[in-house]
């Protein structure tokens, strides 16, 4: 049996807690606080009701309506908003008032309406909103998300309950039900035509390998185990579709089953993917080609010699801020129908240019001081590793040969010619 009790203690406050017999004895579950005016005691007494509160607890019906102990803070005097000159304010034995204990109750209410707006209550599943919002207040250890739903003024499911749940959502069609509600509030407030992936990942402290966490490519040059993470979104960022890979697999791989599962979940045909240049691969281009879908895809700077020969050599490096080069550019390395000779750029056209795509190039002024910026920063550090004042890694721009290193002049010539250049397929 579990009970609220009211303890004095030597001060002379009233101590408020939450406690249970146990074998014919009482044992305290929790102190809730110590009041020193019968304010106070109603709000201890109230936030302590509130814990209490269980549905899955009965309770007998008795017919009592408990009514908790109220003392005015303020005792009113005459009918005006002031009492008349020269009445006297009975005094009370309350002090100033002093805070207890604060939540985040706002808070919660507005992630828990979103959550609602968007259909999620469907999943008629409580504990999982409250993993929900807590995971988006404050990302933490499952044991932990205790204390952040308490901050947020709600009582916690059980460890064990928690667990079962995220084992339920794991199990069940959740993913799935979400990935539609979602569809359902991007299609109808926004435009799916456009469509921008992505991919993350995530690592985990844990020894050993398993079949989904495995050790991979890392831009944080980690060797914890770790899992990919594909993302599909609106042009507004709004989630639509997600995907799990192993930590292993690259990047490129991924894109094309999430742009499939997409497009079979929903039912759809035809559609513009956005991505950058690390999903840059001709067979993922092919595949999304065969699948009649529309893409743009971040060009490698690696292609802009290639891709802008005919103007290198009809008009130099020079370029105007703002302009657009719209050409070619292979569609993989053996076959280039961008003629040089030619001073026009070719107009793109699937029939007469089967072996390459349209490739549009936009040069910024902005931009072109940035890298170059950044170019004068890796060329000082290319020196110094040369004449051996930092011991680094090899950086960019220095070249081996012989055992002796020296400046990649060339290299860095043609950096410089491409700055402020930014290509998209």
């Amino acid at each position: 049996m579990v009970f609220i009790r009211r303890v004095l203690t030597a001060s002379g406050a009233t101590a408020v807690q939450i406690a249970e017999y146990v074998r014919g004895r009482q044992r305290i579950v929790e102190h809730i606080g110590s009041a020193h005016s019968e304010a106070e005691l109603g709000v201890l007494l109230q936030r302590a009701s509130e814990l209490l509160e269980d549905p899955a607890q009965g309770v007998f019906d008795l017919g009592v309506v408990p009514a908790p102990p109220v003392k005015a803070l303020v005792t009113p005097v005459g009918s005006g908003l002031f009492a008349a000159a020269g009445t006297a304010v009975p005094a009370g034995r309350d002090g100033p008032g002093r805070v207890v204990g604060t939540d985040s109750r706002i808070l919660f209410g507005a992630l828990a309406g979103v959550f609602t707006a968007l259909g999620f209550d469907g999943l008629g599943d409580e504990v999982f909103r409250d993993l929900v919002i807590a995971r988006v207040v404050e990302p933490t250890s499952l044991l932990d998300t205790g204390r952040v739903l308490r901050d947020l003024g709600r009582a916690p499911a059980s460890y064990a309950t928690m667990k079962r749940t995220l084992g339920r959502a794991g199990a069940g069609k959740y993913r799935d039900l979400i990935a539609t509600w979602c569809f359902q509030h991007a299609s109808t407030s926004g435009d799916v035509s456009l469509v921008l992936y992505d991919v993350t990942t995530l690592y985990f402290e844990a020894e050993k390998e398993d079949e989904l966490r495995k050790v991979g490519y890392s831009k944080e040059r980690r060797v914890d185990p770790q899992i990919v993470v594909g993302l599909l979104v609106d042009r507004g960022g709004f989630p639509l579709e997600i995907g799990c890979f192993e930590g292993n697999k690259a990047e490129t791989a991924t894109i094309v089953p999430i742009i499939k599962q997409f497009q079979a979940r929903h039912n759809l045909a035809d559609m513009v993917v956005v991505a950058d240049a690390g999903m840059l691969s001709s067979s993922n281009l092919r595949e999304l080609d065969e699948a009649d879908l529309r893409f743009i895809v971040g060009s490698r700077m690696t292609k802009a010699p290639a891709d802008l020969a005919s103007h290198f050599r009809w008009h130099g490096d020079a370029f105007t801020d703002g302009q657009l080069i719209d050409t070619l550019t292979p569609r993989t390395g053996h076959r280039n129908e961008n003629n040089p000779d030619l001073r026009a750029e070719p107009v793109w056209d699937p029939g007469t240019h089967p072996g390459s795509w349209r490739a549009v190039w936009a040069y910024s002024r902005k931009r072109a001081a940035r890298d170059t910026a950044t170019l004068a920063l890796q060329e000082s550090r290319a020196r110094e590793v040369i004449d051996g004042q930092k011991a680094a890694r090899t950086p960019r721009f220095v070249k081996t040969s012989g055992g002796a290193r020296s400046l990649d002049e060339a290299s860095l010539t043609r950096a410089r010619q491409l700055a402020g250049l930014k290509g998209y397929c």
